[in-house]
């Protein structure tokens, strides 16, 4: 993962109630069903080999479940990017994890080593390909060596292939975080944003509440470059005052790119169609042609830019709206664009009172 993104599910997961409903939640093992928070106990991920080297781990967490399994260890490793070998990279770590035990003296009674749940969790683009197996990786050895080869398997949880019909009927607060995530960022002010409203306003001041903003700071970073919407600072020092105005901040950063991107692509266009413009228009003057051209691409540029941003905001349009906008004027698109940024409805957006289609 990328530092930010790497920083803010650090934070979430060095919380037992998020490891518990990352496990309950998101993968189908059941062993932490019902398990107290108590039971939780974080383990040192900085694993040091017999050699002067160390490997930084990312969240490691210790449980107990009871008489016949007395401790299961939850080893939790993040990943933005397919590695095909991380099989192997994961008997590195369990092998180091387990070794760094041994040292500590955290064995059981029995002096022997804890299962291990090793979990990978993946928020890359392109699905997941590597092999969870580390069999796969390995040539196929002689008969009587076979009993001597290494194994190792991990699980893993690919963020964005979740299934959303269950994320969506998921409750708890990481599930809401992964709808978050996964939306497309200018949705959230109008769909998920008033849930995580509704958590802060009742959940008191505790750690978790804390790595949260953590989270939801990174997910700026990564989705707006802009890390100042957000104070953590003086967004602990109050209830709901720390979400300040900043639902109306983060609408204006939307319009202020709507619009760039408008101008961006009115340029493009307009540039493509002076070109054409000159090339019809050489007969009778270059600066004729010029203009006509510029004149062709805004409007052009208009109509593709208001359908896009009504669809983007309101879904297919009635047949009626699209001949309404392919017919208009240039003045009469740049009102109607300029109302679809913030308008609430189509009717308001064309300004007539009449719900177009």
């Amino acid at each position: 993962m990328t530092a930010n993104h790497d920083l803010g599910y650090r934070a979430l997961f060095a919380h037992p109630e998020m490891v518990r409903e990352l496990i309950t939640g998101f993968t189908a093992f059941r062993l932490l069903d019902g398990v107290a928070l108590s039971a939780f106990e974080r383990v040192n991920a900085d694993y040091v080999s017999e050699r002067p080297s160390a490997r930084q781990g990312d969240v490691v967490w210790r449980v107990r479940l009871g008489e016949q399994f007395p401790d299961v260890v939850i080893l939790l490793e993040f990943q933005s990017g397919v590695d095909r070998c991380m099989a192997l990279r994961m008997q590195t770590y369990v092998g180091l994890l387990c070794q760094d035990l041994v040292k500590r003296h955290q064995l059981s009674p029995g002096l022997l080593l804890p299962p291990v749940l090793p979990l990978v969790f993946y928020n890359g683009e392109p699905p997941w390909s590597a092999t969870p197996d580390l069999a796969d990786l390995l040539m196929t050895p002689p008969a009587e060596l076979a009993a001597l080869q290494p194994s190792q398997r991990y699980a893993l949880i690919d963020q964005r292939r979740l299934d959303r019909a269950a994320l969506d009927a998921n409750d708890d607060l990481l599930a809401l975080l992964f709808r978050i995530e996964l939306s497309l960022f200018p949705d959230v002010l109008t769909t998920h944003v008033t849930a995580l409203k509704t958590w802060f306003r009742n959940t008191p001041q505790t750690s978790l509440r804390t790595s949260v903003w953590a989270w939801w700071k990174a997910l700026l970073a990564r989705k707006t470059d802009n890390t100042q919407l957000f104070d953590l600072d003086s967004a602990e020092e109050d209830d709901m005052n720390q979400l300040k105005p900043w639902d109306r901040e983060m609408e204006e950063l939307v319009n202020q790119r709507a619009r760039a991107l408008f101008e961006e692509t009115m340029e493009k266009a307009m540039e493509k169609a002076m070109e054409k413009g000159k090339e019809e228009g050489r007969e009778e003057g270059r600066e004729e042609g010029r203009e006509e051209g510029r004149e062709e691409g805004r409007v052009i540029t208009l109509r593709n830019m208001l359908g896009a941003l009504l669809r983007k905001r309101f879904g297919d349009l009635p047949t009626p709206t699209a001949q309404r906008i392919a017919e208009a004027t240039k003045d009469e698109l740049e009102q109607w664009f300029e109302r679809g940024l913030n308008g609430p409805n189509l009717a308001l957006v064309f300004g007539d009172g009449k719900t177009p289609g």
